[in-house]
């Protein structure tokens, strides 16, 4: 996925503030729902974020083209990892490890083999 840095992602010195690399990470991922039509939770089914390991490497700013690399690297019966980079002009500047619980009416599940269709492609 592809986004542009604006004004309002940036701190007063024009660099994009940290925790909005999490926001563009869970766009992202959002994203890949979007793609197939469909929306990333439902009325009772859904993700959360368990846990985070991030790396900032170095800082994007005001106006950049950043692209956001997904992809799951691991896979269990109620929680998935995915890996999440950012790149600008094909500079690594931001990494992170997402470990998500699926949850169905608020307590763990096991997640869908149609959600692991649209995870692993």
């Amino acid at each position: 996925m592809q986004i542009r840095v604006y004004y309002e992602d940036t701190d007063c010195g024009d660099m994009v503030y940290h925790s909005n690399y999490l926001n563009f990470c869970e766009r992202a991922r959002s994203e890949l729902f979007f793609k197939k039509g469909l929306l990333p939770h439902s009325n009772s089914e859904f993700f959360v974020v368990k846990s985070c390991k991030a790396n900032w490497i170095k800082s994007a700013k005001f106006a950049d083209i950043l692209d956001i690399n997904t992809r799951l690297i691991e896979k269990k019966a109620a929680s998935i990892i995915m890996k999440q980079e950012i790149f600008r002009q094909n500079e690594l500047i931001f990494e992170a490890e997402f470990k998500l619980a699926f949850l169905k009416s608020g307590k763990p599940a096991k997640i869908p083999s149609k959600i692991f269709e649209i995870l692993e492609n």
